[in-house]
């Protein structure tokens, strides 16, 4: 798995604090066991340093960790439901079968495995906005396929059939 870095993973917080607010989502991380400290949250900055600290940037197995994600991908789920969830797996496996066991890019895919990032990215991105759909697919992309996304510039809100009308 790749891993954000810390500007990545402050938009992450920051994403999230927009839509719980800033103390619920402090609130929600402390009942999760995921921060120490029951002091309110000054920004969402300052809460995301601290959630990287204490999970080593989502590196370490623990509970800083545990309830980023929990937070994170209950927000997505909200947004795809069970449909949308369904469908991602579907072009989740597209952009799989493109990598080899060794999670490199196989040979002969490397242009299938661009389209097939591109739309796994348009369908995301028309469920929950392209800041979200992108961290969400730098969470869950291996190493290979996090540096293709950091390389090209973030997809518009809306998909390309509909930019064209």
């Amino acid at each position: 798995m790749a891993h954000l870095t810390q500007k990545e993973f402050q938009q992450a917080v920051a994403l999230l604090a927009e839509e719980l607010g800033l103390q619920r989502l402090r609130d929600k991380l402390v009942r999760l066991n995921g921060l120490v400290t029951r002091r309110k949250a000054v920004s969402a900055d300052s809460l995301a340093d601290q959630l990287y600290m204490l999970s080593s940037g989502l590196r370490r197995e623990v509970p800083a960790t545990f309830a980023f994600y929990a937070l994170w991908n209950d927000s997505l789920h909200t947004k795809l439901g069970e449909d949308g969830e369904k469908k991602l797996e579907e072009l989740a496996d597209t952009v799989n079968k493109c990598l080899g066991d060794d999670n490199q890019v196989l040979a002969d895919k490397a242009t299938e495995l661009d389209a097939a990032i591109t739309t796994y990215e348009s369908a995301l991105v028309t469920a929950v906005g392209p800041e979200r759909a992108r961290l969400d697919m730098l969470l869950k992309a291996v190493p290979v396929v996090a540096e293709r996304l950091r390389a090209t510039p973030l997809a518009s809100a809306l998909p390309p059939a509909a930019e064209q009308s």
